[in-house]
């Protein structure tokens, strides 16, 4: 039998098109690049590409001035900077194992679900954990329970009564609370610049009946010409403020908590960024696709944030 002198019949870029990886990554990281919000609002670390597993940060404390007297010489400010160490040590995926009946059948906008629903899933994940680190700002318990439950939040009415855990004595935003939380901050030296108020959504709806968030919240730079993106919805006292649906949800989704805290607070170390590959299983004649990243997130400075209670 004549070898056929043309390639019909062979599997070509046409065919597979729906399983080529570039395709299948720039999507995926455009979706995940949309969905994140926490991590566009900390220290990034960018460690794509290198070695080890543990970065060590530098965390210098504030000096002071001194005063020059004539003829004497300057004083010399010292310091002793402490480490911060973030372990990398997250490593998550997203797979899926699509049949060639299913990827035969399906229409062309089945990849865009994947890669979009990955993006989203890898995002919320990258989210998650930095929120939990929220729990440790001004001294608090991260992953505590009962009365160590978010026991350094405040209630969101005025900014300063301790949240009590289980008992649920949160109440909601008050433009009074956001100032005193503003104070708590300064209190600490905190940089005026690079804070963010991010607040779950049961909150949007309580500023908006804020005077001086609907009087700030869409001028300036959210003038016309100019897009919200990543959750961002305006500013209250110059604080852009931000809404994330993986704001925790606590006390048996009794109470939602929300964060002011500048980018120092917390840091996002990226290891490996997002990467999709695919692999053919012949043995179960389907399409493995899967998504990955390696990180890692740590507290910086734990008084450049305050966590807040709300009621969900």
């Amino acid at each position: 039998m004549a070898w056929p002198t043309d390639a019909t019949g062979a599997q070509t870029i046409t065919t597979n098109a729906s399983f080529i990886p570039e395709l299948w990554s720039d999507d995926v990281i455009a979706a995940y690049k949309t969905n994140l919000v926490m991590a566009n609002l900390v220290t990034k670390i960018n460690h794509v590409g290198k070695k080890g597993d543990t970065i060590h940060i530098p965390v210098p404390g504030r000096g002071s001035a001194s005063a020059k007297a004539a003829g004497a010489v300057v004083t010399l400010v010292t310091d002793t900077a402490t480490l911060k160490d973030i372990s990398i040590n997250k490593h998550f995926e997203y797979s899926r194992l699509i049949e060639d009946m299913a990827a035969v059948q399906s229409i062309d906008s089945f990849r865009g679900f994947y890669t979009n629903d990955a993006g989203y899933a890898l995002a919320t994940q990258v989210d998650n954990d930095l929120w939990a680190l929220v729990e440790a700002l001004q001294g608090g318990t991260v992953g505590g329970t009962g009365a160590a439950l978010w026991e350094k939040a405040v209630i969101g009415g005025n900014g300063s009564t301790l949240y009590t855990g289980n008992s649920s004595n949160d109440t909601a935003l008050t433009d009074a609370g956001i100032r005193k939380m503003i104070q708590t901050l300064d209190d600490a030296n905190v940089p005026q610049t690079e804070r963010v108020l991010v607040i779950p959504p049961v909150e949007r709806n309580t500023l908006m009946g804020i005077a001086r968030f609907t009087e700030q919240a869409f001028t300036g730079e959210m003038g016309p010409g100019n897009t919200i993106r990543n959750g961002m919805i305006g500013d209250v006292y110059g604080i852009q403020v931000y809404v994330s649906s993986n704001a925790p949800s606590i006390d048996s989704a009794a109470t939602r908590i929300g964060a002011l805290l500048h980018k120092d607070a917390l840091a996002f170390v990226e290891q490996m960024s997002i990467r999709s590959q695919t692999q053919y299983k012949q043995e179960h004649l389907s399409d493995l696709y899967t998504a990955d990243t390696i990180y890692g997130v740590g507290e910086l400075r734990d008084t450049s944030g305050v966590a807040f209670a709300v009621p969900a």
